[in-house]
């Protein structure tokens, strides 16, 4: 990813958190010579080293899985926020622009056992049911349901490089007060969010 200097966020914590509120993420791998991209959530983890990995899977219908190659990269991309700039809102003539959060990630992918991936799945239900109403538990579920597992395919990616482009209107501090107006006012999420992140 083209990451100019002024954007690029280098605060692992900060990334890492980012990780956490936007798992549902992007893999892309090739198959059969093309780029093939599947939408789905990857959580970030430690393995049992403590190094940091993404956990995921994906379901066996997806030809995707049988071009896993644990020798090539494979490229995750989550998308954050995101908003339309006016250069309205500029003291100065400018051209518009888009301010966005985004980070890719860059690691080898390594299939899991079904043992594994029912564990994984376990904490990724826990963690999205534990602000429901009536939140459920796969420990609850028959044997049956929990067949499905044999349905897909999961794996780990091991982290080799992270790319993160925090494009907040940097260089143009002397306008941030009156984006961060104009942004508000708009009553879109993702500019609200843009709003709080250029705050902070």
């Amino acid at each position: 990813m083209y990451v100019p200097d002024h954007y690029k966020n280098e605060d692992l914590s900060q990334v890492k958190d980012f990780l956490r509120h936007n798992s549902f993420g992007i893999l892309i791998n090739q198959v059969n010579g093309k780029p093939w991209a599947t939408h789905i959530p990857l959580e970030l983890d430690t393995d049992e080293h403590g190094n940091d990995i993404l956990v995921s899977h994906i379901a066996k219908a997806n030809p995707q899985w049988k071009h896993f190659n644990e020798t090539d990269q494979v490229l995750c991309i989550f998308n954050g926020p995101h908003s339309y700039i006016s250069s309205s809102w500029y003291k100065a003539e400018e051209v518009p622009t888009w301010n966005y959060i985004a980070v890719h990630i860059y690691g080898k992918l390594k299939i899991l056992e079904e043992d594994e991936v029912l564990k994984s799945m376990h904490k990724l239900v826990a963690k999205y049911e534990q602000n429901s109403k009536n939140p459920i538990s796969l420990s609850d579920m028959s044997s049956k349901t929990m067949r499905q597992i044999k349905g897909v395919v999961g794996f780990q990616i091991s982290i080799d490089d992270i790319q993160a482009t925090y494009k907040l209107s940097q260089g143009r501090e002397q306008d941030h007060a009156k984006i961060i107006s104009e942004l508000e006012e708009t009553n879109n999420p993702g500019s609200n969010a843009i709003a709080n992140e250029m705050k902070s």
